[in-house]
């Protein structure tokens, strides 16, 4: 660094000028041309190129299979929507024909057991009818027996009122020869 030097120089209009900085004798742009000139041949000995353009096709190799992996998620995610699509529409249509079977069932259970209501009342009124006809026939029978016992028991007073031992015994062999 001792080589370099600044000279100032005087113009013809006697301004000052500076002069350019050198080193072992070379200008800067001679030096940024050596400096190029190195930097190529150590990329072409090192093979420098041919590293970064392998370490690029490693990288777009990689995100090849990346995308590769990406596209064959998404097929197996659009297959899965689709199969969980269909089997929420197959649930619904099930979902559908249960509420169908099920109103059908409520129906036919409110239809029978508006006919069982109806069989249990007509049962019961004939059992009703059935009895009031067996208390009629209780009662009339009842009141048979009873003018039965009263004729029998009016009968007998009347009989004895009227009727002396004379006209019993002219009573029984009127039935003894009738006989």
């Amino acid at each position: 660094m001792a080589d370099m030097m600044f000279i100032l120089a005087a113009g013809a209009e006697g301004a000052a000028v500076a002069a350019e900085p050198s080193l072992w004798g070379l200008k800067p742009y001679q030096w940024v041309s050596i400096s190029m000139a190195v930097l190529i041949a150590i990329f072409v000995w090192k093979k420098v190129p041919s590293l970064i353009t392998g370490g690029l096709d490693n990288k777009i190799a990689e995100i090849k299979q990346q995308l590769d992996e990406a596209k064959n998620l998404r097929a197996e995610a659009e297959a899965l929507r689709k199969e969980y699509a269909d089997k929420i529409a197959g649930a619904e249509k099930d979902a559908e024909a249960m509420i169908e079977g099920a109103q059908s069932e409520a129906d036919a259970i409110v239809e029978k057991a508006e006919a069982d209501s109806k069989a249990m009342v007509e049962r019961r009124k004939r059992m009703a009818e059935d009895k009031i006809a067996a208390a009629e026939r209780d009662a009339i029978e009842d009141v048979r027996n009873r003018a039965a016992l009263a004729a029998t028991t009016a009968s007998k007073v009347l009989i004895a009122d009227k009727h002396d031992a004379k006209a019993d015994g002219k009573l029984a062999d009127e039935v003894i020869a009738g006989l």
